[in-house]
């Protein structure tokens, strides 16, 4: 039998399985249909999994127009998700042997619905081990083959959020270590999921909020005893969930001025091995909070005093991939005199880490290094902080320049402005290599 009848044989043969698949419903870089469509800012739509593995292999262009990514957030897009479920469920051929096959079992339950009730009663009932349910909550919402809508009905179950936070609380006093790490995963899966809607983070934040110096005391034993990173890292983006959506201001409060909280927090972004090496998730996730708790105008000078203006200079200076957080930490640390000492007194290399970042961080990190630099340099005018931006001078007077040509608000003008004349004490061995004819450069 030649190869081309063969071909022809087993093309007949299984014609009757072959399904068209709309070319929109698959991934530009995958090619295979999309689970969970996310779209970009430039409007093409991708495969969550595949346009993250771009992104985190240092590009910085949408693969398909190949133009540059102003900002790398990806949106869910909901509408083409109900498109490709509504497409499978009608467009897949059935074969004999799975019409007598029962469908696969959820890892949760049959429904959302009922998963939800059993495991809540489960995690709820007296006496009960709250860490198997819990786990398998955990990897219910943490499945990236589970519908995003099943995950938010059970995000939104009456009680969900206030059984699990109960736990959490518990654990403080009655329940192990194991039973807090397992709430946290659980919270965390919901408050920091792209797929989750936004009130039913705040379903979350208001449970942990309930009682919030409990729910601080909590987080902050996982930060300092967590079995894994990654448990740490979840505490801490529960810690910003609390601080950005709870809506009683004492219950922010509780939190942004708990010590043992704010010790964590900067451990968190400090070294996490042996050699002093950096992890990115956890700098980030420790960053954000301390960006959170600097809102509550108490907290700044005990976050200072914890060490949260060196950690901030060391993730600058090693170049940790999150200069925009850490600049808006320091940024919130000059609004207190504590924070304007720890900066100056160290003003040999927190200045050059301010200036060498200044547009690593978009326009949000670069304002923020122009607000810190004049605090210290114009405002309050310490020797220290001139004599370390003068000798910057060579980077920092071409950044300026650039800055008040990028749209940079009226206030950042000004303060580059004024900042400008101290930079000028080098001015001329400085100007040499800037080209003023480059008006047009857009550094964002």
């Amino acid at each position: 039998m030649g190869r081309r009848e063969m071909s022809g044989r087993l093309s007949a043969e299984y014609q009757g399985l072959e399904v068209k698949v709309p070319s929109l419903f698959r991934c530009p870089i995958s090619l295979d249909v999309m689970r969970s469509p996310v779209s970009l800012c430039t409007g093409v739509t991708y495969e969550r999994a595949s346009i993250q593995r771009w992104l985190d292999s240092g590009n910085t262009t949408c693969p398909a127009t190949m133009l540059p990514l102003p900002s790398t957030d990806l949106v869910p897009n909901l509408t083409l998700r109900r498109l490709i479920a509504l497409w499978a469920s009608t467009a897949a051929p059935a074969s004999p042997s799975s019409s007598s096959s029962p469908p696969a079992a959820s890892a949760v339950g049959p429904t959302p619905a009922a998963a939800a009730a059993e495991l809540l009663r489960r995690v709820a009932g007296p006496g009960a081990d709250p860490c198997p349910p819990l786990r398998k909550l955990a990897a219910f919402l943490n499945d990236d083959d589970v519908d995003e809508f099943d995950k938010n009905a059970f995000a939104r179950a009456a009680g969900a959020a206030e059984t699990v936070a109960s736990v959490l609380r518990r654990a403080e006093k009655e329940e192990g270590l194991e039973a807090a790490e397992a709430a946290v995963r659980v919270l965390a899966a919901i408050a920091a999921s792209d797929c989750i809607e936004e009130e039913n983070k705040r379903r979350v934040a208001v449970a942990l909020a309930a009682d919030a110096p409990s729910t601080a005391a909590s987080l902050a034993r996982v930060l300092r005893c967590g079995s894994a990173l990654d448990a740490r890292v979840d505490a801490a983006r529960l810690v910003e969930s609390l601080l950005r959506n709870a809506a009683a201001p004492g219950a922010r409060a509780a939190v942004a001025e708990s010590e043992p909280l704010v010790a964590e927090l900067v451990r968190l972004i400090g070294p996490a091995d042996d050699k002093g090496g950096l992890d990115r998730s956890a700098v980030a996730a420790g960053l954000s909070c301390l960006a959170a708790i600097a809102a509550t105008r108490r907290a700044r000078a005990e976050m200072v005093r914890m060490g949260a203006v060196p950690a901030a200079v060391r993730v600058l200076a090693a170049d940790a991939g999150c200069s925009a957080q850490a600049l808006r930490v320091l940024e919130a640390a000059v609004g207190c005199a504590e924070g304007r000492a720890a900066i100056c007194e160290s003003a040999e290399t927190a200045v050059p880490a301010v200036v060498s970042r200044m547009m690593k961080g978009g326009m949000g990190g670069a304002e923020a290094a122009v607000s810190v630099l004049w605090a210290v340099c114009h405002r309050y005018r310490d020797r220290r902080a001139v004599a370390a931006a003068a000798a910057a001078c060579e980077g920092g007077l071409a950044r300026l320049l650039l800055l008040m040509q990028s749209g940079c608000s009226a206030a950042a003008r000004q303060m580059a402005s004024e900042l400008l004349k101290i930079f000028k004490v080098n001015g001329k061995s400085c100007l040499g290599g800037y080209d003023s004819k480059t008006s047009h450069i857009m550094p964002f």
